[in-house]
């Protein structure tokens, strides 16, 4: 006897749709999955077997083949077990839901029947609703998370004991609660009060906030520059719904979603020992990064002449457009990775930099290690600022203005750019064509126009200078670019405070 169910694998972050088919017939007892199956999906037979005898029912002596088509696609992770196990049991006569087929199911199976949360519920769930399946089967513990899928039914289970009155009509449970909008507990944390003195830095980072910009922060050890950088989400608007949902996704494939909904911004920090792949995403099969894990947030890189060349030349591309792009054998994937970069680095190798008598590095020495960092890099990176120590005076004196108090002047600024540009959108991800149709006065455009010739600025350069300068007019309210706007942006652009 043959039975079919839909059900769903991940492929990076996006759900795949599989269709099992269980055959139960005469022959020699054997259990086959065929397909294309990773390690986990081939060792569900086990688990299978073992959660079917454990529930109750009777392992069927036969021969039972499972094909998991397409047969073309790879398919990873255990959340195949139910679907496999609930396909059995219609095969071999001891379960009998007629709607069965036309339902998608996930969930791993422990050895005494129990289903166990998978990755990439929310995923599943919205794949499925596409696919237009009436309802979608998943583990008790992914029900809030599937839940955020409006459209389709969601049916929590907790044990394979529970399909039998659930195929007859028996029991009906109840649509568990959409998880609710928290804070993330690695969103960085604290006030940006917490920074003393380092007005310039203070402001370089409400910039960066505003409009979306990326910041390279260049200047001793203990200077502030990590404190910076983790003090930026707090100053940050808040992710709208359709951002949250977004960063949901990810983290839910990545196994990183809690039992809440993220509503702060993502701060990653990866160490500088990490790899191309672990930065930007890779592997065999292709999983996300720490840049897509940084998606609508914050990726902040400390020491980062540190970092591996390589690793560092991979964030190109990601940042001009939004998305890393990785290919392999059996085809292309493209994860999302609109983030904001924030850097920190040291000027010399011993930290002091070379205008410190008390520096011990040669030039070349010192020329080398900035030399990790390459030009085609450093020109996309829209701001470089360099920080100096705070004096005793700074240190032990008030604290600056909170972060609630300058989140008042970033978030106006943010909706100014999205009724301009569209929802979601900010000033850094502008088109060079949106950029250079900003508005500018006369003494901008001249003030602009000169700066590029005297200071050879690239075309990349010059269009983000634009977008530095509108994000400084939207937090002053105005429509128009003006020259103390162009000015400030052409400083930000500078190496030096």
């Amino acid at each position: 006897m043959l039975a079919t169910v839909q059900t769903f694998t991940l492929d990076g972050i996006v759900a795949r749709p599989v269709r099992v088919e269980v055959d139960v017939h005469r022959g020699l007892p054997a259990f086959s999955v065929v397909g294309l199956p990773d390690a986990a999906v081939r060792e569900a037979r086990e688990r299978v077997r073992a959660a079917i005898i454990n529930c109750g029912f009777d392992f069927p002596l036969q021969r039972i083949v499972a094909n998991l088509a397409p047969a073309n696609l790879r398919k990873v992770g255990p959340g195949l077990d139910l679907p496999i196990a609930v396909a059995l049991l219609v095969a071999s006569g001891q379960l009998s839901w007629e709607s069965a087929s036309r339902l998608a199911m996930i969930g791993e199976l422990a050895l005494d029947g129990s289903i166990r949360p998978v990755l990439g519920a929310l995923a599943i769930a919205e794949a499925a609703r596409e696919r237009g399946a009436k309802a979608i089967v998943v583990p008790a513990h992914n029900g809030p998370e599937a839940a955020l899928a409006e459209g389709i039914a969601v049916i929590p289970l907790e044990s394979l004991t529970q399909l039998t009155p659930l195929a007859a009509g028996e029991w009906s449970p109840q649509r568990p609660e959409p998880m609710r909008f928290t804070s993330l507990p690695d969103a960085g944390g604290g006030d940006l009060a917490d920074l003393r003195g380092q007005r310039y830095i203070r402001y370089a980072l409400e910039v960066v906030a505003a409009g979306g910009h990326s910041l390279l922060m260049v200047g001793p050890p203990g200077a502030g520059k990590s404190l910076a950088a983790s003090r930026l989400p707090s100053i940050m608007p808040p992710l709208a719904s359709e951002e949250a949902l977004e960063v949901a996704r990810i983290f839910s494939a990545c196994g990183h979603l809690s039992t809440e909904l993220p509503g702060g911004r993502p701060f990653r920090a990866p160490h500088h020992t990490v790899s191309a792949a672990g930065l930007v995403g890779g592997g065999n099969p292709p999983s996300p990064g720490e840049a897509t894990l940084a998606h609508r947030g914050v990726l902040f890189l400390d020491e980062l002449c540190e970092f591996n060349r390589d690793s560092l030349e991979a964030l190109r591309a990601p940042l001009e457009i939004g998305w890393v792009s990785i290919a392999r054998a059996g085809g292309g994937r493209r994860l999302p990775c609109r983030f904001m970069l924030v850097a920190a680095a040291n000027p010399c190798p011993c930290g002091r930099g070379e205008a410190d008598p008390e520096c011990t590095c040669a030039p070349l020495a010192a020329r080398r290690y900035q030399e990790r960092l390459s030009g085609a890099l450093a020109d996309r990176i829209d701001i470089l600022a360099a920080i100096r120590q705070p004096s005793a005076a700074e240190i032990g004196g008030k604290p600056g203005e909170c972060s609630a108090s300058v989140r008042e002047r970033v978030v106006p600024a943010r909706e100014r750019q999205e009724h301009r540009l569209g929802p979601g959108r900010c000033n850094a991800e502008m088109t060079p064509a949106e950029a250079r149709e900003s508005a500018l006065t006369e003494d901008a455009a001249a003030l602009l126009a000169e700066s590029y010739s005297r200071r050879r600025l690239s075309a990349r350069a010059h269009d983000r200078v634009l977008r530095l300068a509108r994000t400084v007019a939207d937090l002053s309210g105005l429509e128009a670019i003006e020259r103390d706007h162009m000015a400030q942006a052409l400083q930000l652009r500078r190496r030096d405070g």
